[in-house]
């Protein structure tokens, strides 16, 4: 992992003999110090920079020569980017056969196009009935830059933040390889907003980052990182990587795309991580991997929840600390208990390609059903103790309502619900009738001729009293 600080390497060229010490300086630092490092910043940047402070043990150097990077690389953000999940070293995957080895590589190399349904006439907010909105700030990451935005109700940008994968990798010492076809490096799949402004972001399957409210690098973390992440009060990270190898027990002849939930501390440290498959195999619903694929991208974990336990009482699975995730390829939702790193509960219901399982405060059940309405997405509300429906939106027609490859649901504290229809560029809130009484269209563009509505992959609506003292366009607000 990477950290960063504002301590430059001053060059001497008049005294060859402190040249050598100060090399010999930087070599016992990048050895004892591993892959951390710190970027210079600017004296105006260290004036507006956040309340986070890098630990004493963060402190680092900046190289003094920048790494060029190869020009697939370099082109604009949004584009089909491929990821790199680079886990296992060299010499195992020189074991591979070569059919083997380029599996490999194809499963490193899912990920999303930045924007995949035509451009709408209309975008920017075009729905807002102000009466009947949950009123608050809009977070989103978009497929056009690698980078998050805060807006008003009224779609008003209120603070922007961005830092790319290669700025990141640049900065790096011990540098993954940049591999052909960058797909994931240009947008930030999930964010979480800190309340002094500070942002964690997921690169899809390369990285995970810490920014601060100026967009300055506290630190990244290289790996297949990807999905969904999650903060808790104490400053742990759970979030979802993954690995692409061959993994004997399961198939000898073909790799697997291997996902994990992994723990981080505040600073980005791996404490602990977790086998998603491992702990199916070691729970008494191991019989579901029956209808997992036998090779491939055979999970695809897309969310993650910690639960508080507000079911624990009718259901014991669900008890705080144990974690709720989605799994699309599976059709399933299952909880996990890491401590035991089994599956202690898990359904399958009736749909298809699913995302964002989440728990709510009224001890129902919800999902993002993508393909399960006619081939069309719908939003299902269900009693997860009797498993009937207690709520479903679908739009008017199938038509209406359709994200094939991601999206994501919120229920709102006056009961309405956010919806990310993400493959179209859009978010909604309805209401429990289901009329849409405020929407957003991604008025950014993407594809080879900007004609392409870039990919909304998730909005959460923050409360209308969340701290923005640091926020560069706050006043945008009153005007």
């Amino acid at each position: 992992m990477l950290t960063v600080s504002p301590s430059p390497l001053k060059r001497r060229r008049n005294r060859p003999w402190l040249i050598l010490a100060a090399v010999a300086a930087v070599v016992v630092v990048a050895l004892a110090l591993s892959h951390r490092i710190r970027p210079e910043r600017s004296e105006e940047q260290r004036a507006g920079s956040s309340d986070t402070q890098p630990g004493a043990n963060q402190a680092a150097f900046t190289p003094p020569v920048m790494p060029d990077v190869p020009d697939e690389w370099k082109g604009p953000h949004g584009r089909w980017h491929r990821g790199d999940w680079r886990e296992a070293p060299f010499e195992a995957e020189r074991q591979l056969t070569l059919e083997q080895q380029a599996e490999v590589e194809r499963l490193r190399s899912i990920g999303y196009l930045s924007g995949s349904e035509p451009m709408p006439l209309q975008s920017h907010v075009t729905v807002y009935d102000a009466s009947r909105t949950y009123d608050g700030l809009n977070f989103y990451t978009s497929g056009d830059e690698p980078g998050a935005v805060l807006m008003d109700m009224r779609g008003r940008v209120i603070h922007r933040w961005t830092y790319s994968y290669v700025d990141a990798w640049k900065r790096s010492p011990e540098r993954p390889e940049l591999r052909p076809s960058p797909k994931g490096s240009g947008f930030w799949r999930r964010a979480h907003l800190f309340e002094n402004g500070d942002v964690l972001a997921v690169i899809d399957g390369l990285a995970i980052l810490k920014v601060d409210r100026n967009s300055n690098l506290l630190w990244v973390a290289f790996g297949g990182y990807h999905h969904d992440l999650e903060v808790m009060e104490d400053g742990t990270i759970f979030v979802l990587t993954r690995e692409a190898h061959i993994v004997e027990r399961y198939n000898p002849d073909h790799p697997i795309l291997e996902d994990y939930i992994a723990l981080l501390d505040a600073g980005g440290t791996v404490l602990h991580r977790v086998s998603i498959l491992k702990a199916i195999e070691n729970s008494a619903f191991a019989s579901i991997l029956e209808h997992a694929k036998d090779h491939g991208d055979i999970f695809h974990t897309n969310t993650i929840e910690v639960l508080d336990g507000t079911l624990a009482r009718d259901l014991p699975a669900f008890r705080a600390g144990n974690v709720l995730v989605t799994i699309r390829e599976m059709d399933i939702a299952a909880v996990i208990d890491l401590g035991r790193e089994s599956v202690v509960w898990t359904f399958m219901g009736e749909w298809d390609a699913p995302h964002q399982a989440t728990v709510l405060d009224t001890g129902t059940f919800m999902i993002f059903d993508n393909r399960g309405n006619k081939g069309s997405s719908r939003v299902i509300e269900l009693d997860p103790v009797s498993m009937k429906t207690v709520w479903v939106y679908r739009g008017d027609e199938p038509a209406d309502f359709r994200s094939r490859e991601c999206g994501s649901n919120q229920r709102l504290p006056n009961g309405n619900t956010l919806i990310t229809e993400s493959d179209r560029g859009k978010a909604f809130e309805v209401t429990p009738d289901g009329e849409i009484v405020w929407k957003y269209i991604n008025p950014a563009q993407a594809g080879e001729e900007l004609d392409l509505i870039a990919s909304l992959f998730d909005m959460v609506r923050l409360p209308p009293d969340f701290p923005i003292e640091w926020a560069k366009w706050k006043d945008a607000m009153r005007s």
